[in-house]
């Protein structure tokens, strides 16, 4: 049975990126579990690094993945731009494009991308401490911008969709 760290961004007194009173810890954590209750139902084992308003360091999230042996770390996140309303869409980062983290990142990319979000794409970003310190391959996804009015609708009137979306793309990446 394959072993998915799942990681919702943020946490306790870390809110992440904060638009109008909405926090990114608070979708984040939201998204994790509806993603894991998914994933659990479907015979994945599944490791949280929080399912509370709790703070660990990314280092001390990474080590956790490392030691409970996971199969891939997915850290799951809200992007922020400098402007309200000036960018959209789903991203994915991961340490090397041309990895095994990759091939999953562009799993969960195109199944959000059919949900209704703009694909941003897969990117590399080495100095990212849970994408660098897992011995296993990591995906952070960004879910929308939450700063932009557009994403945070889609975010609420398809929460269940995107969390399956996330979920199907994991499940893809695993042959499941």
């Amino acid at each position: 049975m394959p072993l998915i760290v799942l990681d919702a961004g943020h946490g306790g007194a870390n809110p992440g990126a904060v638009y109008q009173g909405r926090q990114e810890k608070d979708d984040a954590l939201a998204l994790t579990l509806a993603v894991g209750n998914i994933l659990e139902s479907r015979g994945v084992e599944v490791y949280y690094t929080r399912t509370t308003d709790i703070y660990e360091s990314p280092y001390q999230k990474a080590q956790e993945g490392n030691q409970v042996g996971a199969d891939y770390f997915v850290s799951i996140h809200r992007n922020s731009s400098p402007y309200p309303n000036q960018y959209t869409g789903v991203e994915s980062l991961v340490y090397n494009r041309y990895g095994e983290a990759a091939r999953m990142a562009y799993n969960i990319n195109q199944q959000l991308e059919a949900v209704g979000f703009v694909n941003q794409g897969v990117n590399e970003r080495t100095n990212l401490v849970v994408l660098n310190s897992t011995q296993m391959p990591a995906v952070l996804v960004e879910v929308g911008f939450i700063n932009t009015d557009a994403d945070n609708q889609l975010f609420d009137e398809r929460f269940n969709d995107i969390a399956q979306a996330i979920a199907d793309g994991i499940l893809i990446t695993l042959g499941m």
